[in-house]
């Protein structure tokens, strides 16, 4: 175990809080597997405790593999990853998954191990290391929107198309990250504008063609059309049940909430240990558990623009921003959906919620920042030899 620390380099408080939002997570996914297990014909919840144990150990090992690497890697890597993307999208879209009728094409089965794995996730991390590469090659150029059609919103955009049909909510998201990555690297503004012009008209348009089919594709846009109008309106849906049953438990759990494994709500909120699990902890724990995890969120904030600010290249400071960025705003939409701040989209709490795809692409996102930081730690020890050989020799001896 000793040699195990040992070895894990980089930003020691980052390891601390995706450590204590991991621990953290246990009891609330344990407590709210109970309705999942009954939906299952009254299996165990400790199977899914397993599970989820499973899952964060994987997490972790990627994580700690991912953080041995030096970042540098991660610019050819994208660009090989690129294609690989673009044709597990492709697979996985031409699935034609539907449920209720609508398109949900997002999980392509791995037949070896037998595991599904949302593509789109993986899709998003890929995504943020190339942009991130590309700012960081034209950093200090002439930039013209004519050259960097191709090179960077081509695959921008091949990506968002790939995922737009089947989960709006993360094509948006990605769509967001990646015009603030290109903003924070120096793309001129006027040209983001023709960017978000060009994305909002691609928009209309696959929407208009959508509800002129009578397939999954119009079942879909009229589900964004029905949350977006229930948001507004405030009608009796699905959404809106999910919505109630959270308020309900946000309300019940007051300022210390009713107790570990006490939740009511967790049995009538469908997605209690995925989407909805921050109104459950928030339930059991109070506002003051609530407010406990959104620390350690803005923390990791803190941390990640630390590790930024101090690494020594370009791409470091992009690749750092463009893969732990997502993971807070991520966080943060989860938690405004539970309160009625935003509509209903489906995105989990990162390392909290259930769920094998998000707990490892997580994983792998926050992986490649420690790498980042670790890089910045061999510099500042090679600095210290440097400054100090003689007594860096007799210390050794």
């Amino acid at each position: 175990m000793q040699t195990l620390f040992n070895n894990i380099k980089g930003d020691r408080l980052i390891w601390a809080i995706v450590a204590l939002l991991a621990i953290v997570s246990f009891l609330p996914v344990y407590s709210a597997a109970s309705n999942l297990a009954y939906k299952n014909g009254g299996g165990s919840t400790f199977a899914f405790l397993i599970k989820h144990l499973v899952h964060l150990s994987l997490g972790f090992a990627i994580m700690y593999g991912v953080h041995k690497i030096p970042y540098r890697y991660f610019k050819g890597l994208s660009l090989v990853m690129i294609p690989v993307v673009l044709v597990l999208l492709g697979i996985t879209m031409l699935q034609g998954t539907t449920i209720e009728g609508a398109n949900a094409s997002r999980w392509i089965q791995i037949p070896i191990v037998g595991v599904s794995f949302q593509t789109s996730t993986f899709a998003s991390v890929v995504l943020m290391v190339y942009v991130a590469r590309y700012m960081s090659k034209i950093k200090d150029k002439e930039i013209t929107f004519k050259s960097s059609i191709l090179p960077l919103w081509m695959p921008v955009f091949l990506v968002l198309a790939l995922i737009l049909p089947s989960n709006f909510s993360t094509a948006a998201i990605i769509f967001l990250m990646v015009l603030i990555l290109v903003f924070l690297g120096g793309y001129p503004l006027r040209y983001m504008g023709i960017i978000l012009g060009l994305g909002v008209i691609a928009l209309v348009l696959f929407v208009m063609v959508a509800k002129l089919t009578s397939g999954p594709l119009n079942v879909k846009v009229e589900t964004w059309e029905n949350r977006i109008k229930n948001f507004s309106n405030n009608e009796d849906t699905e959404a809106d049940y999910q919505i109630e049953k959270a308020k309900i438990a946000i309300a019940t759990g007051g300022i210390q909430g009713v107790g570990p494994g006490k939740s009511i709500q967790k049995n009538f909120l469908p997605q209690s240990s995925s989407d909805f699990i921050f109104a459950i902890i928030i339930e059991e724990y109070g506002i003051i558990g609530g407010s406990f995890i959104m620390i350690l969120y803005m923390w990791f904030l803190f941390r990640i623009v630390i590790v930024a600010q101090k690494s020594d290249t370009i791409f470091g400071k992009l690749l750092v921003l463009g893969v732990g960025l997502p993971i807070v705003f991520q966080a943060l939409i989860n938690m405004a959906v539970a309160v009625e701040l935003f509509p209903v989209t489906g995105q989990t709490l990162p390392l909290i919620s259930s769920g094998g795809t998000s707990i490892w692409m997580t994983s792998l996102a926050i992986g490649i920042i420690l790498s980042v930081s670790a890089k910045r730690e061999e510099i500042k020890e090679q600095e210290t030899m440097d400054e100090n050989p003689l007594e860096i020799l007799s210390e050794a001896i």
